[in-house]
């Protein structure tokens, strides 16, 4: 646990989570930070709220404690997203506390009644309504929907011009020395934007286009620092963080980086084979390449370097009739996550008959994926020295093709 002064009269208190699946679902070898945010005027507002997956804030109890607010001298809690990592104290908050406000969008409201079951004063704000805390104090709200619930919306305290962003400009990973960007040397930012980029692909990469609606809302606000609910907070490299989501969200189109992510699975190595080849091909070629295996690769990391990645080459058997499910069950994500304009070669090995082809045809129709596709090579059992050299023609293809097109940018 940490407690902060971020600004006159604005603590951070901030929690790290290890080892557990974000959302029941995405993998995180370097934690998360959950950060909630207490504003100080002549009145008190909680902004978020530190809580624990299992919906216990025995963590924000102990920082509110060690800032000295008492939990009922709080007469604002402002949501800025309904989602349990940040509301889910509520519960047992209402069971202490019962003067106070909530504060949060109409889509808030609804979705406070359907998780909570909560009989709560509500006031429903929208853009550029103000909550006047005295003493200087001021938020304002603007609305940001999808980034990453309908419900979003940032907070902005107009003195010390903080941004509460929630979940718009977040990250994985946990970092011990400091909450501030300004702390950490060029060197560690760069590392740590890895963990940036894992977070956007996982949880905001299938709302992409509605990030530069946020950064033009966002825009229109003297913002001196931004203060997410999960991850660093930004003062020296405020506006690389907007560039960089920016960035990410472009990258949803296919105008990515010139990079290259090997997604593949194997059988009885016959496709593994291939792979090899394909690797050498990479390696020698120079070009900035990811190989992640299914299903050993959890979907959170080879989502993350396909969302980098503007060309994609995979690598699969058939099997019984349909392409290897491990792999199949990869590219279903993918394609949720809209990870569209990709270049993309694909490979792989058959038995008594082929299917894979077809399968993938389908789902890249499905969900409408706009890949470029260069034409597949397909094998019947272990490949030979003519499909290793088919395959070695196809790579090269391929990275030729991805930088003609970056040399153009």
């Amino acid at each position: 646990m940490r407690l902060t002064e971020i600004a006159h009269g604005v603590h951070q208190l901030s929690v790290n989570v290890e080892n557990i699946l974000f959302e029941g679902l995405w993998e995180m070898p370097k934690g998360v930070s959950i950060n909630s945010y207490v504003v100080k005027g002549d009145e008190v507002a909680l902004i978020d709220g530190v809580c624990g997956w299992d919906g216990v804030p025995e963590s924000l109890f102990e920082l509110l404690d060690q800032l000295n607010v008492p939990i009922k001298s709080i007469k604002y809690v402002v949501l800025n997203h309904l989602e349990p990592d940040h509301a889910g104290f509520l519960d047992a908050f209402k069971q202490i506390h019962s003067d106070f406000e909530v504060i949060c969008t109409a889509k808030g409201a609804e979705l406070l009644t359907a998780f909570y079951d909560a009989h709560l004063k509500v006031r429903i704000v929208k853009d550029d309504d103000m909550l006047n805390l005295g003493g200087g104090k001021v938020l304002s709200f603007k609305e940001i929907p999808h980034v990453h619930w309908p419900d979003a919306m940032v907070s902005f305290e107009s003195q010390t011009g903080v941004l509460f962003s929630c979940d718009a400009f977040g990250s994985f990973g946990i970092m011990e020395k400091s909450a501030f960007d300004d702390d950490y040397t060029d060197a560690e930012i760069e590392a740590y934007e890895k963990e940036t980029i894992r977070y956007y692909s996982n949880i905001i990469g299938a709302f992409s286009p509605f990030v530069p609606k946020a950064v033009n809302q966002i825009n229109r606000l003297a913002v001196r620092m931004i203060a997410p609910g999960h991850g660093l907070i930004w003062r020296k490299r405020k506006d690389k963080i907007v560039a960089d989501y920016l960035d990410y969200a472009c990258y949803q189109k296919g105008i990515a980086r010139p990079e290259i992510t090997l997604l593949w699975g194997s059988m009885y190595n016959n496709t593994g084979a291939a792979v090899q080849v394909a690797i050498e091909t990479l390696e020698a070629s120079g070009i900035t390449y990811h190989v992640h295996q299914v299903p050993e690769t959890p979907w959170g990391e080879l989502l993350t370097s396909v969302w980098t990645s503007s060309a994609l080459i995979l690598a699969m058997p058939t099997y019984e009739y349909k392409m290897f499910p491990p792999m199949a069950a990869a590219l279903e994500e993918i394609g949720k996550k809209k990870a569209h304009g990709r270049k993309v070669f694909r490979m792989g090995s058959y038995g008594w008959s082929g299917g894979a082809q077809k399968e993938l045809d389908e789902i890249h129709d499905r969900l409408r994926l706009n890949w470029s596709f260069l034409p597949p090579h397909e094998f019947k059992g272990k490949p030979l020295e003519t499909d290793f050299e088919i395959i070695r023609e196809r790579v090269l293809e391929l990275i030729e093709s991805l930088k003609s097109e970056n040399s153009k940018k």
